[in-house]
């Protein structure tokens, strides 16, 4: 008698555990469960719609140090199936790929629907049954076999995966019943709301060698920071956010972050810069003479805050409005009254304890059978295909222990 494998969700983790354990196992019966209309939908968004499969790293001790929760787990797995295995498997599956300069992986088309076509192409090539409006209402196990309650009838398996993602309270509920921990799960990845006068009217900006820490904190992040119209975004706030995503829950999400808008260049080094200003140019208009590094209308918005006027010359303006401006090029103070996530792809800092999980196999140290994999866990990383990146390993792992 042939096994049966149920899987829960229908996403990246879920997709790749159920081709992989198919691939493996020739003569399992395979279902996927989905409770959504349409499968795979983070994926389908990721990376603006182009979907950054993986991250061009390729040593597992740098490679974990991207994830904030599940780096030292991470390890042994990276070791089974690593961002090059991930690259080599959609290749070997027609889906050519390519490293952009910051090292991100993407399908050469540009387009997420190459991953998301090479991946509904192999479930059919093995005979996956998907089953999409399928929402699981619970599972527990009636002696070697799990019995799965579902909006559109019983299942039974005798092997349960979990990879139902980060936002899965009933699941989690009946994991819980099953005697895991789980870890409250909270936002990771977002971006910070202000209503500091000095970035009105700067949306779309952007200040590529950035450096930002929460006030008093000693983690600092660096990159490229992007101004929004709400407030502060791109890599350097991401990587913050993740790193810093207990701590952002605890006070609410209302905190000081300090900001360096041009960390490739120090303090000293302005004041240099602003000496050799009045030396060179003692009649031209401080707002005309901005840093290299600083955007245009960044400068002006800072020089205009820290007092000094369009009429205010090199030759004429006062050492002490000269030092509020390089404060607020090196330190500028922000409150921040807020957060907010790109929806379509929410990531969370919680889920299953990865204490309770044997993670040569990603099964439970709890019940047999049963294996959980991606967002579910209290593994999450920044951004860049990491998260990605945990999922494909997961699944291939889950799908060859199955």
């Amino acid at each position: 008698m042939n096994k049966k494998i149920i899987i829960v969700g229908g996403g990246a983790a879920g997709f790749f555990t159920a081709i992989n354990c198919a691939e493996n196992n020739p003569n399992y019966e395979v279902i996927i469960l989905e409770k959504s209309k349409e499968v795979l939908g983070k994926v389908k968004v990721s990376g603006g719609g182009r979907c950054n499969v993986t991250h061009a790293c390729f040593v597992p001790d740098e490679l974990v140090a991207f994830y904030p929760r599940g780096h030292k787990e991470l390890l042994g797995p990276f070791h089974q199936f690593m961002t090059g295995d991930t690259m080599e498997w959609f290749e070997n599956r027609g889906v050519p790929l390519k490293i952009e300069g910051d090292n991100r992986v993407f399908p050469q088309s540009n387009d997420s629907s190459s991953i998301v076509n090479c991946l509904v192409k192999q479930t059919k090539k093995h005979g996956i049954k998907v089953m999409t409006q399928v929402s699981v209402t619970g599972f527990k196990k009636k002696e070697a076999t799990w019995a799965v309650e579902t909006t559109q009838g019983s299942f039974y398996a005798d092997a349960l995966v979990i990879a139902s993602g980060g936002n899965s309270r009933l699941i989690w509920d009946n994991l819980r019943q099953l005697g895991h921990m789980i870890i409250d799960p909270i936002p990771s990845l977002f971006s910070f709301n202000t209503k500091d006068t000095r970035l009105r009217n700067l949306s779309g900006l952007v200040a590529e060698n950035a450096a930002v820490n929460i006030l008093g904190g000693k983690q600092v992040e660096n990159g490229p920071l992007l101004i929004t119209h709400l407030g502060l975004s791109g890599p350097a706030i991401l990587k913050l956010s993740s790193v810093a995503a207990r701590e952002l829950h605890e006070v609410g999400y209302k905190f000081t972050i300090s900001v360096d808008w041009c960390e490739n260049i120090t303090a000293h080094e302005i004041k240099q810069l602003f000496h050799q200003n009045r030396q060179e140019f003692p009649k031209k208009s401080i707002l005309n003479t901005p840093l290299p590094s600083i955007p245009k209308r960044l400068w002006v918005s800072l020089v205009e805050h820290a007092g000094i006027t369009e009429k205010h010359k090199w030759a004429e303006v006062s050492n002490k409005l000269l030092g509020v401006l390089i404060n607020f090029l090196k330190k500028s103070e922000i409150a921040i009254n807020g957060k907010n996530t790109n929806k379509e792809e929410f990531v969370t800092c919680g889920g299953i304890d990865l204490k309770e999980i044997d993670f040569t196999t990603f099964g439970s140290k709890k019940q047999d059978n049963l294996y959980i994999v991606g967002e579910v866990l209290n593994i999450d990383a920044l951004t860049g295909g990491f998260n990605f990146q945990a999922s494909w390993t997961g699944g291939f792992i889950v799908g060859k222990s199955l």
